[in-house]
């Protein structure tokens, strides 16, 4: 590698401060002379995390005309080459954590040092030679909107600022170490290197707003390039991998063609704030022809079923290859899927969350109502509000300057569309303790947000004189065991106590009430109802499975110390998981009579011959149960969203896992219904194992097993997932994993090339669980 001969020395080598990528490769001047103003530097990257910044993109069109006019007794100082140290087992891919990204263009995090070699026609003379390298990006570069750089040779390198020092010397050749800002601007730069000499320019010493400091953490938000989403109910949680794939061949460039077609100026993508909230936007195809076009209808002709995918790559591929075409079709947990790629691809960190029982507010009232009229019957005209079985988005992580001090850390972010923010369908980033705690009134989207996670189910009924009377408040109906994959693990973290006090507490009330103040219906809270009737659902075990009836327990508690009488209205209707009912399947009715203090457990069946035929992508039911207790009036009301479980697909891995080498999985699957599915096709993808492959399997009959084998070659060492998901229109939400181990180190006796031993030594500390540090890599 150009560059090892030089001696290790300096202390400023390898400082680890900032998390921006650059990219870069290098022309002498020989061949800059012959290019537009200094030839074409490719590639320059940058994050900007301390670390993980934001990756900044920055593809670098350097031109290295260096002219140095000296004495007349001496010759004129020329540079014959650039060593960049781009490789993905050099000094920069290594100590930057960068070595991950697909081919050897310089890629290095905003906010940290990275090195660079130039080999000049003469030793190089402090005394008498001076130079700077100027970086210029965006069509008007400007010093005061920091598109163009111009980084001084400094004797000591400083925090927060463009600055590069000489740290090595070799005849006429010396080494740099450059240090970055860890606000730089995203985008494609033109770097020179020129004799002349400008006053040094002071910059405000900025934080970095990406700085996490758990290296796990670090670790886990931006380079893990798999992870899970969760969907379902909150008593029934399934679970899924995804494959975010940041780091493969043509993602990087993806992720760049989707901030440039967000047309974002370039001193505008130095923020992170700024960023996140246009790839927000950028990630649906609403407005702006983003990445997804989103489609619940059940129909994706033309495209692929948004069950069907097992991660981004295919979707960002086919966006960048496509000239910008969205990519058909997408779901929430697709739109967060992808979101989570480009924002680690972007050094952002970033995680899918998803949100159980989670509220869509359609009129701000930062409250979910519905309505009913005289007789109890839902109004459906007014029931614009819903509550989806569950909902995925994104938090990221960053400090929020633009907001009171302690709202900093997770923020939230969705890119599917639901409402507009601001004109655009788009929605965050707000600040999750800003959520937690009612502030409804700080940006961005932060009253939206706070309604899916916390707000209070509202029932009203129409009186006879048409006025609307609050009868009921379910003070738990929203936002359960919001969930999102462990650090370290497959394990599933719940972390609504990040987005919610305990429900019911003393707090918890106190930042409902204060966010109800800034909504629609500030009065809402006025009216007080007493209770002494109770009224739930429960399930029986993981609850009730695809093909078969399904049995729910209705308890019916009486806290008084009289008798209490009431006639249950039972409706089932099916549901899509964003709360959007489909049609009714069965309705009834049950008189209940309870004696004083008496709890009542009433079993209902729901037959399979009542739901075969209507079920929708992720086979949800919603179960609403209402009535009036003849005694007090008191209304009871409350609505159950439970999930029909489906069977998981079986794949096992056949023999050894050896890089290079072919090797087979079993893929099985049994039909849980007593009825023949049509069509059935398995699409098998794995990093580091295969690229994505349909696998026709055809028809399946009632209750049958299939097995299919697929060889694949494992192309990367170590603990590799292989996945599967089945698509047909009977049936969906069926998936499997498999880990595929391949050793990460040669066989005995056996002899590998000298670029694997460098990719085996970085598994064996990343399987060790080494510290993740510039000292550790």
């Amino acid at each position: 590698m150009p560059g090892e001969r030089l001696m290790e020395s300096g202390s400023d080598v390898g400082r680890f401060h900032g998390n921006a990528l650059t990219i870069v490769e290098a022309t002498n001047q020989e061949e800059a002379e012959s290019k537009e103003q200094g030839g074409f530097l490719q590639g320059v990257q940058k994050i900007c995390c301390c670390w993980p910044p934001m990756i900044i993109a920055l593809t670098f069109s350097m031109s290295l005309s260096l002219s140095l006019s000296l004495s007349l007794s001496e010759l004129m100082l020329s540079v014959h080459s650039v060593d960049l140290l781009s490789s993905k087992t050099g000094q920069n891919r290594m100590e930057h954590h960068t070595d991950c990204y697909h081919g050897n263009a310089l890629i290095i995090r905003r906010g940290q040092t990275f090195q660079i070699e130039l080999d000049l026609s003469r030793p190089f003379n402090s005394n008498t030679d001076k130079l700077h390298l100027d970086l210029r990006t965006g069509p008007l570069p400007m010093v005061s909107k920091n598109t163009h750089v111009i980084i001084q040779l400094v004797e000591e390198l400083e925090d927060d600022r463009w600055e590069a020092k000489i740290v090595e010397r070799n005849g006429n050749r010396i080494k740099l170490s450059v240090n970055s800002h860890a606000k730089a601007v995203i985008g494609k730069y033109k770097l020179t290197v020129t004799k002349s000499f400008l006053p040094c320019i002071t910059e405000k010493c900025i934080p970095n707003l990406l700085y996490m400091d758990d290296e796990e953490e670090k670790k886990e938000y931006v380079l893990n390039d798999t992870g899970r989403l969760y969907y379902g109910t909150e008593k029934q949680i399934g679970d899924r991998t995804w494959n975010y794939g940041q780091f493969l061949e043509g993602m990087l460039e993806a992720c760049l063609y989707v901030l440039e077609k967000s047309e974002i100026p370039p001193p505008g993508r130095g923020d992170p704030v700024n960023v996140v909230r246009v790839i927000s936007a950028m990630i649906n195809s609403q407005d702006d022809n983003g990445v997804l076009a989103g489609n619940w209808s059940g129909n994706y002709v033309g495209g692929v079923s948004p069950t069907a995918w097992n991660g981004s790559v295919e979707i960002l591929r086919k966006y960048h290859k496509e000239g910008g075409l969205p990519v058909k079709y997408g779901q929430c947990w697709v739109f967060s899927g992808v979101t989570t790629t480009v924002l680690r691809c972007l050094g952002i960190p970033c995680r899918s969350v998803t949100n159980f029982q989670s509220a869509h507010d359609t009129d701000v009232s930062l409250t979910t109502d519905m309505y009913f009229d005289e007789k109890m019957e839902p109004f459906d005209e007014l029931n614009t509000d819903s509550v989806w079985n569950f909902h995925v988005w994104n938090d990221c992580w960053m400090a929020r300057p633009d907001l009171p001090p302690g709202n900093g850390g997770w923020q939230a972010l969705d890119a599917t569309p639901q409402e507009t923010s601001q004109g655009t369908f788009r929605c965050g980033p707000a600040s999750v303790t800003a959520i937690r705690t009612g502030q409804v009134y700080l940006k961005y989207d932060t009253p939206f947000i706070f309604a899916e996670v916390n707000s209070d189910k509202i029932y009203w009924q129409r009186n006879l004189d048409g006025i609307f009377t609050q009868i009921q408040c379910e003070k738990k109906a929203v936002g359960h065991c919001i969930s999102t994959k462990a650090v370290g693990s497959d394990k599933r973290d719940d972390i609504t106590h990040l987005y919610k006090h305990t429900e019911g507490s003393e707090e918890e009330r106190i930042a409902v009430e204060t966010a109800s103040r800034y909504g629609t219906k500030p009065d809402v809270y006025s009216t007080s109802m007493a209770e002494d009737v109770s009224l739930e659902v429960k399930l029986e075990g993981e609850g009730p499975r695809m093909g078969a009836d399904a049995q729910l327990t209705i308890v019916i508690t009486n806290f008084s110390s009289q008798t209490r009488k009431t006639t249950l209205h039972i409706q089932v209707a099916v549901m899509y998981y964003t709360g959007v009912l489909k049609g009714t399947v069965k309705k009834d009715k049950m008189p209940v009579a309870l004696k004083p203090n008496e709890v009542k457990a009433m079993q209902w069946v729901l037959p399979y011959h009542s739901y075969q035929d209507q079920l929708v992508d992720q086979a949800a039911l919603m179960l609403t149960l209402s009535g009036r207790v003849s005694e007090t009036q008191q209304v009871l009301a409350t609505q159950t969203s439970f999930r029909l479980r489906t069977p998981d697909l079986s794949i096992e891995a056949v023999g050894e896992a050896v890089v290079g080498k072919k090797m087979t999985a079993k893929i099985t699957f049994t039909n849980p219904l007593p009825r023949t599915l049509r069509g059935v096709v398995l699409r098998v993808e794995g990093l580091g194992l295969q690229e994505v492959k349909e696998v026709v399997v055809g028809d399946v009959g009632s209750h049958s097993t299939v097995t299919r084998t697929e060889h694949f070659i494992p192309t990367q060492a170590g603990h590799r997932k292989l996945v599967a998901a089945l698509d047909c229109k009977q049936l969906t939400q069926v998936h499997g994993v498999a880990d595929i181990i391949s050793p990460v180190g040669p066989r005995l006796g056996a002899s590998v090339p000298l670029a694997v031993w460098y990719q085996n030594k970085r598994s064996i500390i990343w399987e060790a669980g080494w510290p993740f540090s510039d000292t550790a890599w």
